[in-house]
Parts: structure tokens; C-alpha cells; sequence
């Protein structure tokens, strides 16, 4: 397909997702759009369009401008939401911060993103005070305010840091005229960040395109009667922009709730008789350790989407009914650039007929082939990493270490090209030497290592550098280091990625030299790390060494260190 066609297949279905969510409010404005299980609470697309653009009027009239940054720090998924829309409809830009962050990670994020306004919680507003005194610039600072009864409604607000600028939830939220604001697909709609490999994380500057095509194969399989699951961050665009915002192009329903529980997750399918959902890696073995039940196959789900796609896929879709999953290559920076749709039972076979909801499997199929979109049988995919054909909207290359394409069948760094403007990020942040180095040579280097088989479909190999996966998360060692060097005594500081025993994910293992006549126990690295660190940075092993091995030019060499201990846990 040339340029303008790919450009119509954008289009046809409205690519900046605030003119879509405007189409629902307007054609279907009674039907239930998010339903946050948290509260109980159900919003139609008419009651939630008007609530945002109160938010964007109110904004505006702050003397928020197109272009502007404002952060939400929140573990409430429908602040997170009514924001981001918000936001959106103001011309600024959404800048989510990881509501695990605090201190040193969280003063960060805040001076390299420069938000004009940062709204937060009540529960979070302590982080950002403590913070108040090393931020360079000083932001306003909205602090939201849950109705009584809410789960998180606090009858009394703390105090916003008085070297910062208190703005009042209801200043946010009365009623106001939304600002007549114009955006192209080529505007920043996202700052997310991710991690670095050999420095501080970075800011992914999204375009609104990019939020169309990292959804399209996964939204083109949906109608209105659909339901979405979520209980993924809203500072991840997983939860974000996969699942809320392709409800929103859907006109259906996202139910949400604000983390993933083993033990309410099928309740939570049958209550809102759910079709679609996410499920990452570290969340199948929760749900597949328990036990075996007659009634397992009757629930509603009929599509879901696992990432990275497991050997075992198709035991967990005969086991629980699921028609259809898919799989692909999502990234921050360049969207969904692969994909694949497994057929893994036969009509009728899944998800009961009294219970289906949703295109057909025929209808799912005729529109996957319109669309560009692979779908096999999911038998056929049996080997590991399988990612899928690329996305219509990309040329990708698997390139070796001299930057040349690599032969079919060889591993190498995954690389993507644009077929059209606005697909991947604009920019890394304020790092131009981080967004040329990404982009050489006209290809965006993906930072995994792929192998493009001869048929044409993508497997992933491995994260490159010293990236680490850890509860969904993706890190850098170099984040981890940074932090355990903060503790008086460490004087060189190692961190590595191991395999974790479930899933495929890494375990942390770090290891500390101390300083000449410092005293540094494991339980005191252990207890510093519980109190500084996310839950999901702090290391599970921590060895004290009296050195580490080093290249004749002082580099730290950590392949043997991750030998170590692999060997000492038996697993090399």
C-alpha cells in the first residue's frame, strides 16, 4: 500500500482519539464508556466528555497552552483518565509519572519533564513535598478530592509545600467552557518515560499518531459491544492508550480497576461480562496455579492480548475458553510494530454462545485480512518469542553489530522505519545525542535483539544492554546502581539482570563493594533498598565482594558476574 492509503486507514475511523471520543459522546452518548470497579462507578461517554472538557476549560483558563506539559501522579485510575482527556482537549501534553516513584527517581522525572501544573492524590502529595526544595522550577500542584465514600476519600487534605502553588480540585473541575483548541497528528499528545541502559530514563515524546497506530491492530478487532478489562497503570501505554483509548475509538466500555488481583479477576470478567483483555506475563501463572474447575470455560472473554506471548498460550485458551489471542512487539517509542492473531479454538468451542459478544470468528477474520493483519492457527505457534508479521504502517530490518541487515534467520537489533510521519516518538526529551543515536542511519534501533525468519514473521531474542523486565516493568541497572551508590559506604555498585523461575521476566541481583573501612551487611542493603526503593527495582540477591571483575579499561564486566550467580543458585 502506497502513503495515502495507509494515511486513509488511519483516518477512516478518526486518528486524534478526542474527536473520536466527541463522535460517542454525541452518537451514543447514554452508553456506559469507563466503569471504575474501584468505586463501583459507571460513566457514560456524554458524562465523561463533559467532565473533561470542564478540566480543559479550567486548564486553559490557568494559562495552560498548547504545548505544555502537566503531570498526574495518581494510583486512581479514573483521576488518571479524566485528566489525561482533559489534558488532551487543553492542547497540553499527558505527563504520567510512576506512582512507585519518590525522592531521588521522583525529583528527577519532575525537573526533566518541567510540568506547568502536577496533579496528585492525597495519598502521594507527602512524595512531592519532600521533593519541593530540589525541584528547579516550581509547578502548581493540584490535589485531587474523592467524594465521601469513595475507597480513597480523605475527609481532610494535606497541605500543598508552600514554596509551590496549591490549586484546589474544584478549581480543576467546576464548570467551564472547553478552550477552541486544534491539534494535528504531528503534535505531542504523550511524555512517557522508559528506561535508560547506560543513564537516567528518558522521555518519550509521543505524536497522536503514534497513539493510532500503536492501537490499530488490536482496535480494528473491536465493535461497541465489546467490553475492555484493565487494571494495568495508567502511567504505562499499556493501560493508557492500549486498552482506555481503544475503547474510546470502540465506543465500547473499559472497566477498570487499579492493579491486577488473582483472586478478583474472573469475578471481575463476569461482572462486567468482559471480552477483551491484557494480560502481561507475570499475570498468567497466578491465574493458571489455581485450581482446575469444571465451570472455567464460562465467562465471557474472548479476545486477549498477551505480551510477550507464552509457550503455554494455547493450554490457558483451551483451559479458560479463549477464542482468539494476540500477540506482537510493543514498545514506548514505536507502538505496536508487529502483530499476530491466534485462532486458538473453533467457534463454538470457546467462549459460550449465550456469552459471546463481539464481531464472529468469521467477521473477525474478514476484517483482520482487510486490515493487513495475520491470523493462524494457534497450534502453529509453537516457538518461543513469536511477535508476528510487521505493522502495515513500518519497514523493519533486523541489523548486526556493524549496523548492515542481518541474513534470515540471524539474530540482530529490531529496527523500524516509518511509512508515515508521526508513527514512532519525536524525540527523546531534551537528549538530542539519545534521539540521533536511536535513529542512525534512518532506522530506529528498537534496543531487543529479533530474528526475521524467511517467511517474513519476527521472533524476539533478548533485551540488549543491560535492560531488566521486573513485575511488568521495564528498568535499567543503570537506575538501580544510581540509587543503592545514594547509601553511605558503597563505593562500587553492580547491578544484573537474571532469569527469573516464573515467567519471563529477570530477577535483580546486585553487588556492592564497600568503601575502604565501611561495614556493609546484606540485611542493611536489603533495608535500604525496602525504603528507597520501588518494590520493583529492589534487588532479590545481594552479594558483598571485596571487587568486581574489570576490562583493562576499568569496565565493569557483568556477563561474569551474572555467570556467578547463576552458578551459585545452581542455574548456570
Amino acid at each position: 500500500m502506497n502513503e495515502h492509503q495507509l494515511t486513509q486507514m488511519l483516518r477512516a475511523d478518526e486518528e486524534i482519539i478526542t474527536k473520536k471520543l466527541d463522535f460517542w459522546a454525541k452518537e451514543a452518548g447514554d452508553r456506559t464508556f469507563f466503569y471504575y470497579g474501584e468505586d463501583d462507578v459507571a460513566l457514560t461517554y456524554a458524562e465523561f466528555a463533559r467532565r473533561t472538557d470542564d478540566i480543559a476549560g479550567n486548564l486553559a483558563a490557568m494559562g495552560i497552552e498548547k504545548g505544555d506539559h502537566v503531570s498526574v501522579f495518581s494510583t486512581n485510575s479514573l483521576l488518571c483518565t479524566l485528566m489525561m482527556f482533559g489534558i488532551w482537549k487543553a492542547g497540553a501534553v499527558y505527563c504520567p509519572i510512576n506512582f512507585s516513584f519518590s525522592g531521588r527517581l521522583l525529583a528527577y522525572q519532575v525537573n526533566d519533564t518541567a510540568p506547568k501544573l502536577v496533579v496528585t492524590a492525597p495519598d502521594l502529595l507527602p512524595r512531592v513535598n519532600e521533593i519541593a526544595e530540589e525541584l528547579e522550577s516550581s509547578p502548581a500542584v493540584a490535589v485531587y478530592q474523592a467524594l465521601e465514600g469513595s475507597h480513597d476519600y480523605v475527609a481532610e487534605l494535606p497541605a500543598v509545600h508552600p514554596s509551590l502553588k496549591a490549586v484546589t480540585w474544584s478549581e480543576l473541575t467546576k464548570a467551564a467552557s472547553r478552550p477552541d483548541i486544534t491539534v494535528s497528528f504531528d503534535d505531542p499528545a504523550n511524555l512517557v518515560y522508559t528506561s535508560g541502559t547506560t543513564g537516567p530514563s528518558k522521555g518519550v515524546v509521543q505524536p497522536y499518531r503514534w497513539m493510532a497506530g500503536y492501537t490499530y491492530g488490536m482496535r480494528v478487532l473491536m465493535t461497541s459491544d465489546d467490553v475492555i478489562y484493565n487494571d494495568l497503570p495508567l502511567y504505562h501505554v499499556g493501560g493508557a492508550i492500549a486498552n482506555v483509548c481503544r475503547a474510546a475509538w470502540a465506543g465500547c466500555e473499559v472497566a477498570v480497576w487499579n492493579r491486577f488481583s488473582p483472586n478478583d479477576f474472573w469475578n471481575r470478567i463476569h461482572g462486567r461480562k468482559v471480552t477483551s483483555a491484557i494480560l502481561l506475563d507475570v499475570m498468567l501463572p497466578w491465574l493458571t496455579k489455581a485450581e482446575p474447575r469444571d465451570d472455567d470455560r464460562q465467562n465471557t472473554l474472548n479476545k486477549v492480548h498477551m505480551q510477550p506471548l507464552p509457550l503455554n498460550h494455547a493450554e490457558f485458551a483451551q483451559r479458560f475458553g479463549i477464542d482468539f489471542v494476540h500477540a506482537g512487539f510493543g514498545q514506548t517509542e514505536t507502538g505496536m510494530g508487529a502483530f499476530v492473531i491466534l485462532k486458538e479454538l473453533e467457534e463454538g468451542q470457546g467462549t459460550p454462545a449465550d456469552q459471546y459478544q463481539g464481531l464472529s470468528h468469521s467477521e473477525l477474520e474478514k476484517v483482520a485480512e482487510e486490515s493487513g493483519l495475520l491470523v493462524m492457527a494457534g497450534d502453529k505457534a509453537i516457538k518461543k518469542g513469536l511477535m508476528g508479521y510487521p505493522s502495515p504502517f513500518v519497514e523493519v530490518s533486523v541489523r548486526n553489530q556493524d549496523d548492515e541487515e542481518c541474513r534470515a534467520g540471524e539474530p540482530g537489533q529490531l529496527a523500524y522505519r516509518p511509512r508515515l510521519p508521526g508513527l514512532l516518538l519525536h524525540s527523546y526529551l531534551g537528549k538530542p545525542e539519545k534521539t540521533i543515536e536511536a535513529f542512525k542511519n534512518l532506522w530506529f534501533h528498537t534496543g531487543d535483539a529479533a530474528v526475521l525468519d524467511e517467511d517474513g514473521m519476527l521472533y524476539f531474542v533478548d533485551r540488549l544492554g543491560d535492560r531488566i523486565r521486573v513485575r511488568g516493568e521495564n528498568l535499567s541497572s543503570f537506575q538501580v546502581e544510581d540509587m543503592l551508590l545514594q547509601l553511605s559506604g558503597v563505593k562500587i555498585c553492580a547491578v544484573v539482570g537474571i532469569p527469573s523461575d516464573e515467567g519471563d521476566e529477570d530477577d535483580i541481583a546486585a553487588y556492592i563493594v564497600p568503601s575502604e573501612n565501611e561495614v556493609l551487611t546484606e540485611d542493611a542493603i536489603h533495608s535500604y533498598s525496602n525504603d528507597n526503593l520501588p518494590k520493583f527495582m529492589r534487588p532479590r540477591y545481594i552479594r558483598i565482594v571485596d571487587e568486581v571483575p574489570q576490562t583493562p579499561t576499568n569496565k565493569i564486566e557483568k556477563y561474569k558476574l551474572r555467570n556467578m550467580i547463576l552458578q551459585e543458585l545452581g542455574r548456570a
